[in-house]
């Protein structure tokens, strides 16, 4: 999509990045009894992604900086990829809290800082909603706060959306149009679809109807269905109708179905994934999705759960993306904190300028 009538366009996440965002586990509530295990799971993820693009790590202070090095170190990151900043955080899920990056009319990038109140759940949310602020300090990039007209600030999670980067985006109605968890009080469902088309670039929203079980966002959709190409989506569909997640991806199934079968705005493709078996810990159902995945250059991490539909994600994701290399990332124990790769991870997009010609 080259419409130069939008302001900003927010690119697919397998277009160019500069870098890729993460901050540093440090609040120990978020995984009960096993915050020990999870920067290691850290200095992985980061020394797969060092690999392809710079990783920028917000540290909580200077203790949580130190540990990160160590982790780091033991785990061989390069670190001419890598660079740690002094930044106070409540949680680590920078999808949610970081700026989302889009382009301008010009192919430069924007910072789309949108306000944030930990998924209207959590009260401890004041540092991690001036976490947008230290990301322009860093980058010196441009900060948008998106408003509504009134000028009263939109929030926003970068969970809850996901995009083809050509005009499409996929959101669930749990997130935005239910009275749990609420964002934005008054919204409905016209004014969120002018808001991703001012904002976004989005000229059709696609709804789908609730995310997983065990999702405390309350029906991010990153756990459910994401793009993988300009008109293929990939759907977690839950076979066994005995399980909580078969009526919602069903139901999610027919909704892509009806779009693709429309052909209103061009073809769609919908491809299904399984879920892994649930997951339950001290009796509580976590979020384990493959769905989870993040795009980086090249290179696609994969959270995975000890189960033969492991194989089944990874090599339906590898047909899916032939020019990123696919890796799994054990997140069992990461799954705990309610979220997995995708989750805490936020790209920084490459400016047009700086992307390769062919």
């Amino acid at each position: 999509m080259n419409d130069k009538s939008f302001r900003f366009r927010m690119p697919a996440e397998w277009e160019p990045h500069r870098a890729t965002w993460i901050a540093w586990p440090h609040h120990e509530p978020d995984w009960p009894g096993k915050l020990a295990a999870i920067p290691w799971v850290y200095a992985e993820i980061v020394r797969i992604l060092a690999q392809h693009e710079p990783v920028e790590i917000l540290c909580h202070d200077s203790t949580v900086h130190a540990r990160a090095s160590e982790a780091l170190e033991a785990h061989d990151v390069r670190r001419d990829r890598v660079r740690l900043h002094d930044v106070p955080t409540d949680r680590v899920w920078l999808r949610d809290s970081a700026p989302v990056g889009v382009l301008d009319r010009a192919g430069a990038p924007v910072l789309l800082d949108w306000a944030f109140n930990a998924w209207a759940k959590y009260d401890n949310w004041q540092h991690d909603a001036r976490v947008g602020d230290a990301i322009a300090h860093v980058t010196g990039l441009p900060r948008e706060t998106p408003t509504r007209p009134d000028g009263t600030p939109i929030v926003l999670e970068g969970g809850g959306i996901d995009v083809n980067g050509q005009g499409r985006i996929l959101v669930t109605e749990e997130w935005l149009l239910t009275d749990i968890q609420v964002r934005n009080q008054g919204l409905g469902r016209q004014d969120y679809e002018q808001i991703f088309r001012d904002w976004l670039g989005a000229t059709e929203t696609i709804w789908l109807g609730e995310g997983c079980v065990g999702d405390d966002t309350h029906g991010h959709i990153d756990d459910v269905a994401r793009f993988v190409g300009a008109d293929t989506v990939a759907l977690a569909v839950e076979q066994d109708p005995a399980d909580e997640n078969h009526p919602r991806s069903m139901d999610n199934l027919r909704r892509l179905q009806h779009v693709a079968a429309s052909g209103k705005a061009g073809p769609l493709r919908v491809v299904t994934l399984p879920f892994p078996r649930p997951v339950i810990m001290e009796g509580t159902r976590l979020p384990a999705s493959y769905l989870n995945f993040y795009i980086a250059n090249d290179v696609v991490i994969v959270p995975t759960f000890n189960d033969p539909n492991d194989r089944v994600a990874l090599n339906t994701l590898a047909d899916l993306m032939p020019s990123h290399r696919i890796v799994g990332i054990h997140a069992v124990d990461l799954v705990w904190g309610l979220g997995t790769l995708h989750c805490l991870t936020q790209q920084e997009p490459a400016p047009l300028s700086a992307r390769k010609v062919n």
